[in-house]
């Protein structure tokens, strides 16, 4: 079924840019020395990887494979947190830069599949969106009330 197919592909997209920042989360908790930004690194990491359980679950439920990894552009960026922190003289206002700048693209993905009017969301999933989304948006909030703190 098409619908399936193109439903799979879209929550697999997210499945590997949840993979991605669950990783990016808890490098960037590896990289502060505030204990407070740590932990909220870590816990955001956490929660990604409950996201990542709730995506695959939704995935199978449309009897289709989820992805087991994340992407090799999350891959690249984690990379180049790792550059940015080595120059940087402030790797807590570094760490929250990117967290800012990902989690500003994670909503525009989840909004568009959420406004996409080429098929219609089933309740469960498009509820697991929002949810996801909308914490997502918390996570982008709280970065940058930690990132004002730092600067």
């Amino acid at each position: 079924m098409k619908y399936t197919v193109e439903m799979s592909n879209k929550l697999n997209e997210l499945l590997e840019r949840t993979y991605d920042a669950e990783k990016g989360f808890k490098q960037a908790a590896e990289k502060v020395d505030n204990k407070t930004i740590k932990q909220f690194f870590m816990d955001r990491s956490n929660q990604r990887q409950d996201f990542a359980k709730e995506l695959k679950a939704e995935i199978m439920s449309f009897g289709e494979k989820p992805e087991d990894s994340g992407s090799a552009k999350g891959t690249l960026h984690r990379s180049w947190i790792n550059f940015k922190s080595l120059f940087s003289s402030n790797s807590e206002e570094a760490m929250l830069e990117e967290v800012h700048r990902g989690e500003k693209e994670a909503i525009e993905t989840y909004n568009d599949i959420l406004q996409d009017k080429d098929f219609v969301l089933p309740p469960t999933t498009e509820s697991l969106l929002m949810k996801h989304r909308n914490a997502i948006r918390d996570t982008f909030e709280t970065a940058n009330i930690f990132e004002t703190a730092v600067s």
